[in-house]
């Protein structure tokens, strides 16, 4: 490789960040409570250094979403305009608009005790606002702040580059779609989404490898499966949980790109003039040394710390302000619903002779949480937490993990998103991602327990 226009700080630009980067979210580290990562022993000690006025701060960050929200809805496009953050941030449709209001009511009468019983209570409103909105303050506070140096140090450009070979003969799509993988992976899944949405648009993905990545790769982020895992109580099992994950992810790679509904979208571009990306290492380079190359020249874009901690910050906002106000609406509601009346109980029957058959303790309980995920990923941990067995809560866990389309957020993006999928579609796929990850995860559960 020809490292003439590269100096020794070019390389330690790339190099530190990212080990710093792996340490933090993907590196074991041992606590009383067994195995885990930097970034949630952070999480756990803001927790506890706050424990009395959490509550408290989530329901003053979802009021100040809510009232934001509507400012720009009454002021226009218009609002928010010199701050383009803000703007996305606060200008949703009315739809989201009401979510957040209603959250923001939720919050009130839940942190106050105001109203019946049935949204305070100690099984819905006083679970949400005073334990898992904890969790997610304090894991998204550190996960937000340290992203950068995972996605812009040139992590992913190298990773990539070095996924060419693997992801055309193994997932049917160009080695980038492994970068839009690894940014939900690390991030968040709505990034996947939105980074495939904007290259189907420029016109580098297919109708199909569009519809493939945005419903199959853009995973669930290591942030997120802290807090799915730390709500079941087994945070001292999120090494071999997210191992779990992988595997069974892995398995549903395979096979949702090859049946229907993904297998029959058209392999066309968005319009017949634009063709596909040049994939061909260039002469004088193998896989790593282009890949290193790419990694080091996105390294090189990187010249302020200021933009370091202001995008930390920003991913930070992002985090409370977009998903807390929808855990708060959508969680309460699905919580009342799963705590007064036998909804889920119905949509579940049809799962207890699947999960007995799988020797899975407590069927009926949790067959209850298999299909509440379509609405929002959190909801199955939330409702399964009270589980007494250890590998069922963790089969749920995961389960909620790998089902992947969700439409408090996954869901809701990509139907809004330029990604050719319909709402059919997106429910055909959360179930058969079900039927295909559920019997390995018990499979994996069963050798752990």
């Amino acid at each position: 490789m020809n490292n003439n226009s590269y100096d020794m700080n070019n390389h330690l630009k790339f190099i530190i960040p990212s080990l710093l980067g792996v340490f933090l979210f993907m590196t074991p580290v041992g606590t009383d409570d067994g195995m885990t990562i930097p970034i949630a022993v952070l999480a756990g000690w803001v927790q506890e250094l706050l424990a009395n006025q959490l509550s408290a701060i989530m329901m003053v960050i979802i009021i100040i979403t809510a009232v934001m929200t509507i400012v720009a809805r009454f002021l226009g496009m218009e609002a928010f305009s010199k701050t383009p953050f803000f703007q996305q941030l606060f200008h949703v449709n009315i739809f989201w608009t009401i979510t957040r209001v209603l959250a923001a009511i939720f919050a009130i009468m839940v942190y106050f005790r105001l109203g019946p019983e049935a949204i305070h209570g100690p099984a819905t409103g006083q679970l949400l606002l005073g334990d898992l909105l904890h969790v997610l303050f304090a894991v998204f506070l550190f996960a937000g702040l340290f992203l950068p140096l995972l996605m812009n140090y040139g992590l992913l450009d190298l990773f990539g580059t070095l996924m060419t070979k693997i992801m055309r003969p193994l997932f049917k799509l160009p080695g980038r779609g492994s970068i839009d993988s690894l940014a939900s992976w690390i991030g968040d899944g709505t990034i996947g989404v939105l980074l495939t949405s904007k290259q189907y648009e420029e016109g580098y993905y297919t109708k199909r490898e569009a519809s493939v990545i945005g419903t199959t790769f853009s995973v669930v982020s290591i942030t997120f499966t802290l807090v799915v895992i730390s709500e079941v109580g087994l945070m001292h099992m999120f090494i071999p949980f997210y191992l779990t994950v992988i595997a069974a992810g892995f398995v549903a790679a395979l096979i949702m790109p090859r049946i229907p509904p993904l297998s029959t979208k058209a392999n066309t571009y968005i319009t017949e003039a634009e063709g596909g990306i040049e994939e061909e290492i260039p002469e004088g380079y193998n896989t790593f040394t282009f890949g290193y190359k790419k990694a080091l020249d996105r390294s090189r874009k990187e010249t302020s710390v200021t933009k370091f901690f202001k995008e930390g910050g920003q991913n930070i906002l992002d985090m409370w302000m977009g998903v807390a106000p929808i855990v708060m609406a959508f969680g309460l509601i699905a919580l009342i619903i799963a705590e007064f009346t036998p909804v889920f109980t119905w949509l579940g029957l049809p799962f207890i002779p699947l999960l007995e058959l799988m020797q899975v303790p407590y069927a009926e309980a949790a067959s209850e949480t298999i299909l509440i995920g379509f609405a929002d990923m959190f909801l199955p941990a939330i409702i399964g937490s009270s589980i007494e067995a250890e590998i069922t809560r963790f089969i749920i866990a995961a389960l909620s993990v790998t089902q992947l389309i969700y439409m408090s957020e996954v869901g809701g993006l990509l139907l809004g998103s330029k990604v050719p999928v319909s709402f059919k579609d997106l429910f055909i796929i959360f179930l058969l991602r079900t039927l295909i990850t559920l019997p390995i995860i018990t499979l994996i559960a069963h050798m752990l327990f």
